[in-house]
C-alpha cells in the first residue's frame, strides 16, 4: 500500500465512521491525465448522491490540512463502490456470505482453477471458503487476484 493511501486512510477512516458510514477502499492513480484520488464509501441501504456530498464536504479540509501529495495538486472524488467492486473489506466478506462470487487467483489451485464462480461459504482474517463443484475450497486470501459478486441477469 502506497504511503499516500495509507495515510488518506487513517485520516479519512474515523471521519466516515462518525458519519455512519464505512471507508471501502481508497485509490490514488492518474485518471485523464490528472491524478485523482477516490474514496469509495458504502452504509447499509446504499450510496446515493447526497451521501457523497456528505462525505466529501466532511473530508476535503483535513486531508487539505494533511496534504498526501506534497502540495501536488490532485482531484478528490467520493463515490459508492458499485455493484462489480471487489469484496475487501471484513464487512464486505459478512455481507456476501452464501452469495455467489466469481474468484480470480493469482496462480491456479489444484493446478487448474485460476478463475471460477462458486459460493462464499466462510470467512476469517486470512481465508475464505467457497463452494465449488459440491466441494469446499480453503483459499488463502494472498493467493486471490479479485473476489466479487456473481453479477446475473
Amino acid at each position: 500500500m502506497s504511503k499516500i493511501i495509507e495515510d488518506v486512510k487513517n485520516c479519512v477512516e474515523p471521519i466516515i465512521q462518525s458519519l455512519n458510514m464505512e471507508l471501502v477502499d481508497v485509490e490514488f492513480k492518474k485518471q485523464y491525465g490528472q491524478d485523482t484520488l477516490t474514496i469509495f464509501i458504502d452504509k447499509d441501504g446504499g450510496v446515493d448522491l447526497d451521501a457523497c456530498e456528505l462525505v466529501h464536504n466532511a473530508i476535503d479540509a483535513p486531508l487539505d490540512e494533511l496534504d498526501p501529495t506534497s502540495g501536488k495538486a490532485y482531484t478528490l472524488n467520493v463515490s459508492s463502490p458499485g455493484l462489480d467492486r471487489p469484496i475487501k473489506t471484513e464487512r464486505d466478506f459478512e455481507k456476501k456470505m452464501n452469495s455467489d462470487v466469481e474468484v480470480s487467483l493469482y496462480k491456479p489451485l489444484e493446478n487448474k482453477l485460476k478463475k471460477f464462480e462458486g459460493k462464499l461459504v466462510g470467512y476469517d482474517k486470512e481465508t475464505c471458503s467457497i463452494e465449488y463443484k459440491n466441494k469446499i475450497l480453503k483459499i488463502n486470501l494472498k493467493d486471490i487476484a479479485v473476489i466479487r459478486s456473481a453479477i446475473k441477469f
